[in-house]
């Protein structure tokens, strides 16, 4: 039986409030509605569309959950070609870009550009027919591509309906699909769990992603798409600039980059270069540049196109992330809980600006999952200050018989036999104390500013005093002598004095901080903090049972098990008692709860703080009970603003969130 009249009416609202609430939620970062009341009227047209299946029609948000798997991709030819753009990698080469604009368009000394980074996904266009999308495409040849459009529908941010009152009639947008790095790790992780191939990196698994045959999969899939320009329009008098249009196009459902901006002069352009490179490693997701396009539209027909890319356009490339050279060794470093970890020595290559010549390989379980072999030439990968690692071997150039890697039976610095825990990847030295690598390992955990930092000894001087024999273990730190430090190298009389001070203004902690300090097995910050507040002193949580510690929150069975397995082994409980007996105290837990005067408050740090490092701030803000966020929401308190900052105070700025400078930190922690 058909659906009422009524009925009919109320699926339609429920569609375009819907598509409005997407819109504010992924385009304009202004939702109006809580998830609760998102999920309500979802449900609401998800049970209209089940009781009269002719009204699920593909404009339906419910609609985004994929279909039945397809045979092949059909090929579509783009109607406006979707070319490449031309890369400078200088300053000299984006001022010769520049020159050669303004002598083809005989301008005066300036042009405006709008420029925003360079997105590292898989480029797509998006074809709507009276403000409903009709199609899906890859990028394919810049000519023709492949339609991808039942996958495209089940990415979120992908407007399946236009909102406003200044629809086209038919319009074609260009944009970028890609993988923000949170769900990239995330999607790697549930892969390994289910024994299935992991990415090498983001833009790899949102290309493999978006050409599925099995849309159902996409939909499963962490993707997100960025608009970045207009194919077509009809219907509709486009801005006359490109910023504009960008603007116009976000005003009826399309996301747009957040760093878009609007620039002067090629030495403006230059200067944001700088900046979006400073925020590279920062951001969610990853870039490779930053694209600078003539702002004017007219001046861009001008100007016209070369072959295979427009002359009004460059993408400014950043410093290579990923390169290729040949793995000469594998080693295996021991660490703070004997865990060998295998270390690839390279032949040494520039990676993102810097000379690279060692890199994790993780574990056993990747190495033999990538299939590298000592000899291969592999794919390093380096993002800011993270660790490099070998992302890959290039098979097809691997020649002759290669050896695999294998996990050496016993300690390569302490000699004592190398076990795998069942269940897990991890290889460890079971010498515990007697190991020198755990030994110096866990001294520089325990001085570590994270910890009880005790400023001035740096992993170079815990290594001479384990090596002299002036400690064995962390208690020993606070029995040195003036005479015995003063005597190691570099160490004069007033740098000993100092280092000895510092111990001894170390002794004054918390207890979350010095849980932590002990070094046990998967307790970082936030487990420690949340065992002190659980057991409020050290003994009872010495002595406490395996149920007992799951009780605590972050707690599960793994983690209470390395609890009771750390606290009953005596020497670590000696340990304990010994570093006590010297002084290292705290304040009761009931104490530090009434001098948190910040406790229930959240706020999010961006850019840099003179004088204070990010985990610094942060740590000073949980001190006084506050919750330190990476993402700002309208519940965020305050967002902390140094110098530089990124897209975060634009949208504290939106969301009415107060913005605190440098001076303003200081007076909410005190100082």
């Amino acid at each position: 039986m058909p659906a009422p009249k009524s009925v009919k009416k109320e699926a339609a609202e429920l569609r375009r409030e819907l598509n409005e609430h997407n819109c504010r939620y992924y385009v304009l970062d202004t939702p109006v509605i809580t998830d609760q009341a998102y999920d309500h009227l979802f449900r609401r047209l998800q049970q209209l569309e089940q009781d009269h299946p002719e009204l699920a029609n593909a404009d339906s948000p419910t609609q985004r959950v994929g279909s039945e798997p397809a045979s092949h991709f059909e090929s579509v030819q783009h109607e406006v070609a979707m070319l490449s753009l031309d890369n400078a990698f200088d300053e000299d080469e984006m001022l010769a870009f520049d020159k050669r604009l303004r002598d083809k368009l005989d301008q005066g000394s300036t042009l405006a550009y709008c420029a925003e980074p360079k997105l590292d996904g898989l480029a797509i266009s998006l074809l709507y027919d009276s403000g409903s999308l009709v199609r899906a495409a890859t990028r394919g040849d810049g000519r023709s591509g492949e339609n991808i459009t039942a996958n495209a529908r089940t990415i979120d941010s992908i407007p399946l309906g236009l909102v406003g009152d200044d629809i086209p009639a038919r319009i074609e947008v260009r944009g970028e699909v890609y993988m923000e790095l949170e769900g990239f790790d995330a999607l790697n992780r549930s892969q390994a769990q289910a024994g299935a191939k992991v990415f090498a990196n983001p833009r790899n698994a949102a290309a493999g992603s978006l050409r599925l045959l099995d849309s159902r999969i996409t939909a499963s899939r962490p993707l997100t798409f960025c608009s970045y320009g207009v194919g077509i329009c009809q219907g509709v008098e486009l801005p006359p600039g490109q910023f504009e249009q960008m603007h116009y196009l976000r005003g009826i459902g399309f996301p747009i980059s957040r760093n878009i901006e609007r620039l002067d002069s090629i030495n403006d352009c230059i200067d944001y270069y700088r900046r979006i490179l400073e925020q590279r490693d920062s951001l969610d997701f990853d870039i490779d540049g930053v694209v600078f396009k003539l702002d004017n539209i007219g001046l861009q027909r001008e100007a016209g196109f070369v072959s295979r890319a427009p002359r009004w356009a460059i993408a400014y490339k950043f410093p290579a992330q990923e390169v290729m050279t040949r793995l000469l060794e594998v080693d295996f470093q021991v660490g703070r809980t004997g865990a060998l970890t295998p270390v690839a020595r390279l032949e040494p290559v520039a990676v993102g600006g810097v000379m690279v010549s060692n890199a994790t390989l993780h574990n056993m379980d990747e190495i033999e999952r990538k299939d590298i072999r000592i000899g291969d030439t592999v794919i390093v990968r380096r993002a800011g200050d993270v660790i490099p690692e070998v992302v890959a071997p290039v098979v097809q150039q691997r020649s002759g018989e290669l050896k695999l890697p294998s996990m050496p039976a016993r300690c390569p610095v302490c000699d004592s036999e190398v076990v795998q825990q069942p269940g897990q990847a991890a290889y460890r030295c079971v010498g515990g104390l007697v190991c020198a690598a755990q030994r110096k390992e866990a001294i520089k955990h325990y001085a570590s500013r994270k910890a009880l930092d005790i400023e001035g000894l740096g992993d170079k001087l815990v290594e001479q005093m384990v090596e002299r024999g002036l400690i064995d273990s962390i208690d020993d730190l606070y029995q040195l002598s003036l005479e015995q430090v003063a005597e190691l190298p570099r160490m004069a009389d007033k740098s000993a004095r100092n280092l000895l001070q510092a111990l001894e203004q170390s002794k004054v902690t918390t207890l979350s901080r010095f849980i932590y300090a002990l070094g046990i097995r998967e307790v970082g910050e936030a487990t420690a903090e949340a065992l002190a507040a659980h057991f409020g002193e050290i003994d009872i949580l010495m002595d406490a049972d395996f149920d007992s510690l799951q009780m605590v929150e972050d707690v599960g069975p793994v983690v209470a098990d390395n609890i009771r397995h750390f606290f009953e082994q005596s020497k670590n409980r000696d340990i304990v008692n010994a570093l006590i007996q010297q002084g290292v105290s705290w304040p009761s837990v009931d104490t530090v709860r009434q001098s948190q005067t910040l406790a229930g408050k959240t706020y999010v740090i961006t850019g840099t703080l003179e004088g204070f490092s990010r985990d610094h701030a942060a740590s000073l803000l949980k001190e006084q009970g506050a919750r330190v966020s990476a993402s700002v929401s309208s519940k965020t308190s305050a967002v902390i603003s140094g110098e530089n900052p990124g897209s975060k105070v634009t949208k504290a700025e939106a969301l009415g969130v107060e913005i605190l400078d440098q001076a303003g930190f200081k007076r909410l922690i005190g100082e």
